[in-house]
């Protein structure tokens, strides 16, 4: 679909900050990400054994609800399916929610996503963009510093969830924090896929 715009959507060759609550302040000492939900053992993984699992760099088109569309920017991070990769999942898990801080608590902001979507290059925790504009450089604090999940571009950018905190696995689809709001459950931006109806 590379460089496709959605229906709504307008291209920006900036990356617009928007996001709710406090900009959340990393702390090393204190950082951990948890993997956890359906799967024989949850596991805490530090900041240092987080970035020293094996790195991925992926050029994601970018789909936000608010209708603006960024194409072809550059992404280093962790997949997925490396994180995935280091917990036994239970049988029948295919639903993901991604949390993230907000306000405070680590597993404030939330977004649900279908595994199966998210087991290739597309689908990373980043620490380090760059475009046709900027080189290489770390995300900013109101980017998500120093995790922030990018979802394939099949989906909209809520489900990229800032500040990431850890992944749940679930067998069921659960609404994450803007879904429990009336967004998408599927947030599909070429099928404009922007609200519940229900």
């Amino acid at each position: 679909m590379g460089n496709k715009l959605p229906p709504g959507q307008f291209e920006t060759k900036k990356w617009p900050v928007l996001h709710q609550g406090d900009v959340y302040k990393f702390d090393e000492e204190i950082w951990n990400f948890k993997l956890f939900g359906a799967v024989k053992e949850g596991r805490s993984l530090s900041f240092s054994e987080v970035m020293n699992l094996p790195k991925t760099i992926s050029t994601i088109d970018m789909h936000c609800v608010t209708t603006w569309s960024k194409f072809g920017t550059s992404f280093e991070g962790i997949a997925l399916r490396e994180l995935v990769n280091l917990v036994e999942l239970d049988k029948n898990v295919k639903y993901v929610k991604i949390y993230g801080y907000y306000d405070g608590d680590r597993f404030g902001y939330s977004a649900n996503l279908p595994l199966d979507g998210l087991l290739g290059d597309d689908a990373l925790f980043v620490f380090r963009w760059k475009d046709e504009e900027n080189d290489w450089q770390d995300i900013t604090p109101k980017h998500g510093y120093p995790l922030r999940f990018i979802p394939p571009e099949s989906f909209y950018l809520w489900k990229g969830s800032k500040w990431a905190s850890g992944i749940e696995f679930m067998k069921e689809d659960d609404a994450g924090f803007w879904e429990e709001l009336g967004y998408s459950m599927t947030a599909n931006p070429f099928k404009e896929e922007r609200y519940r109806w229900d």
